[in-house]
């Protein structure tokens, strides 16, 4: 492999929900299997470790929570992860012990309030940053806070530049020209997203910023939930819940692998970094095909808390 090629896997598959000792066994055994493969970057995806609870709605109704909800609420919170804390250690075990930059969705808990976040960990098993989603969907904003512009990073990594736009984060305009203009190479995208409508949405961005893309999306079948799961209605044990659909596009809107619909899987794609440079040449959102006498976006960047408090100057 030349100095300008680098193998990338995007990680198909579905979480233990409420059990995150078991899904971390599970990113184990995936990291393991990725980069058996020869991948150096590993991506997973949204919410993979504390889970998304698809079809739940936390005993939530227009001026009411029930008891069962705040429980619900309860298990889920309780499932989630600190960052930095003991999950994060073992997820930097796992970059470090396969050298690969290991990008991958959890649930965050922070004080009281929980987080859609992507953790980045470097080859060494440090953890580089992370992005907190900042426009939870629909009903996601029952039990997810709101990022800021403080969590909005793109790294260099040996890979090239590494940043994550979470689900439908990636239908926010402004969002993605903020991180063209930061430079991203390597553009992921994990998500839930099922939906036949996402494969041109990521082909669209591939296109637009003359980025690699890479998504990872859950594959959950009802089976794989507790027995306790609270749908609203009975659904069958074999009922796929999030379906996959799992992509990587070329600068040039090409699809490289995917998109992937029959279970849980690991896609890999040798990718060709000069295609970087080749899609530049007639398209660079933030460059040559700017108009800044016209448009231009201010990003605040300025992380924002509800307290804030000012030492006495001590003199």
């Amino acid at each position: 492999m030349s100095d300008n090629r680098v193998t990338v896997a995007v990680v198909q598959a579905g979480s233990i929900l409420f059990d995150h000792e078991r899904t971390l066994q599970k990113a184990a055994d995936l990291t393991l299997d990725a980069a058996h493969r020869g991948a150096k970057l590993v991506l997973f995806p949204e919410a993979f470790v504390g889970g998304y609870p698809k079809g739940l709605d936390f005993g939530a109704r227009v001026g009411s929570r029930t008891p069962a909800g705040r429980e619900q609420f309860r298990v889920y919170y309780e499932s989630a992860v600190e960052v930095p804390g003991p999950c994060c250690d073992s997820l930097g075990g796992l970059a470090r012990e396969h050298s690969v930059d290991l990008v991958i969705g959890v649930v965050e808990r922070d004080g009281g309030t929980l987080y859609c976040t992507a953790l980045f960990f470097a080859p060494d098993g440090s953890l580089r940053g992370k992005h907190r989603k900042l426009m939870p969907t629909a009903a996601e904003r029952l039990v997810w806070g709101f990022g800021d512009g403080s969590t909005i990073p793109v790294f260099d990594t040996p890979v090239g530049r590494v940043g994550a736009v979470i689900c439908w984060e990636n239908y926010m305009p402004l969002l993605r020209m903020a991180m063209y203009g930061k430079g991203i190479e390597l553009y992921c995208a994990p998500t839930v997203d099922d939906r036949e409508t996402w494969l041109p949405t990521m082909r669209h961005i591939a296109l637009e910023g003359r980025c690699f893309v890479l998504s990872a999306c859950q594959y959950l079948r009802r089976a794989d939930c507790p027995p306790a799961y609270g749908l609203p209605q009975p659904v069958e044990p074999d009922a796929v819940l999030i379906g996959g659909g799992s992509v990587i596009v070329n600068p040039l809107g090409q699809v490289l692998a995917g998109p992937h619909r029959e279970g849980e899987a690991i896609l890999t794609a040798e990718l060709d970094l000069g295609d970087l440079a080749r899609g530049k040449y007639d398209l660079d959102v933030t460059g040559h095909y700017a108009r800044p006498d016209v448009f231009r976006l201010l990003v605040d960047e300025r992380c924002k808390t509800a307290v804030a408090t000012m030492a006495e100057d001590g003199g």
